[in-house]
């Protein structure tokens, strides 16, 4: 079990951030001491993301993140709405997954349902 992954966010797109991981059923919690101003961490079901606040816009480099979203189409029709754009993907296993790009330019997948 991965407990969290560690993001790059423009620090300026960190709030935006938080509310993007909102839309997936993400809740911010609250980092040690050492780490608050730069870090905002977000949490659903014991699994974190940490966005950390740096100075310059990241490259994806090709990764992504995959989350898992309860209601896959729900979560879908929320991002839209917000402004996100969502990419329908193939569905090798038999249930929906696409991705979008969260702010700070990270490349999230939404899957409805892990590989069996």
């Amino acid at each position: 079990m991965i407990h969290h992954v560690a993001v790059d966010v423009p620090s300026g797109e960190l709030g935006a951030a938080v509310a993007f991981w909102a839309l997936l059923g993400f809740e911010e919690v609250t980092p040690p001491d050492g780490l608050r101003g730069a870090w905002r961490w977000v949490e659903r079901a014991g699994a974190q993301i940490h966005l950390r606040g740096v100075d310059q816009t990241p490259s994806s480099g090709g990764w992504h993140v995959a989350v898992i979203v309860p209601d896959h189409t729900a979560a879908v029709e929320r991002l839209r709405a917000a402004g996100f754009a969502y990419t329908p993907g193939s569905e090798h296993w038999g249930e929906p997954r696409g991705k979008t790009v969260a702010p700070g330019g990270a490349t999230v997948e939404l899957m409805a349902a892990p590989p069996r």
